[in-house]
């Protein structure tokens, strides 16, 4: 097969096959090696606890992991990232020669400084679950007893629906955090329905 060819086949694949995705259900990824389910876990400020806490919380995590030999876990690190902006700007500031435009270019800077941590706080952390052979009426009381894990080890957490994780697919792939409804197909919300 030509090089044109291949470039020509690879056009024709869907961004999910791209992505080695089968199918996004309604509450999962289906993948040639299993099918994915996201549990989302509220991260706990560390920062503000005491060694013995930090302690505590590392000993849950530890028990979650032991009880679960089918978990994986993923951290998104959902921020914009601003470095290219804050070079290009540097750059700006140490030509310009109008102490106005020198100015204006350093407030962008320190904006842009301030929206980045801002947004530092924006991780989010994935227990991710691969469930492979399971039996469709064993998989919700199977991934109700991992829910209820989580919680009774003191983790916030709730199952990631279709939405989510089409954000999160988003936010891995294109480092996209910015979409508000990711849409199932390009172009999606301009088809008008019902019109001819």
């Amino acid at each position: 097969m030509s090089r044109k060819q291949r470039k020509k086949e690879k056009q024709k694949q869907s961004t999910r096959e791209l992505m080695g995705v089968d199918e996004i259900t309604d509450f999962s990824t289906k993948t040639p090696y299993g099918e994915l389910v996201y549990f989302i876990i509220h991260p706990t400020n560390i920062s503000v606890l005491s060694d013995e806490n930090i302690g505590a919380r590392i000993y849950a995590l530890m028990t979650v992991l032991k009880g679960i030999a089918e978990i994986e876990m993923l951290c998104l690190n959902s921020k914009e990232n601003f470095d290219d902006n804050k070079q290009y700007l540097k750059r700006r500031m140490e030509m310009e020669q109008n102490l106005v435009i020198r100015n204006l270019l350093k407030q962008d800077s320190i904006n842009l400084d301030r929206m980045q941590v801002q947004m530092a706080t924006a991780r989010e952390f994935l227990i991710i679950i691969r469930l492979k052979d399971e039996k469709e009426s064993n998989i919700f009381p199977y991934l109700a007893r991992i829910e209820k894990n989580l919680k009774d080890q003191g983790f916030e957490s709730r199952r990631a629906d279709n939405q989510d994780i089409k954000r999160l697919l988003g936010v891995y792939y294109e480092q996209n955090v910015t979409t508000e409804k990711y849409e199932d197909y390009d172009g999606e919300r301009w088809v008008v329905f019902g019109d001819e």
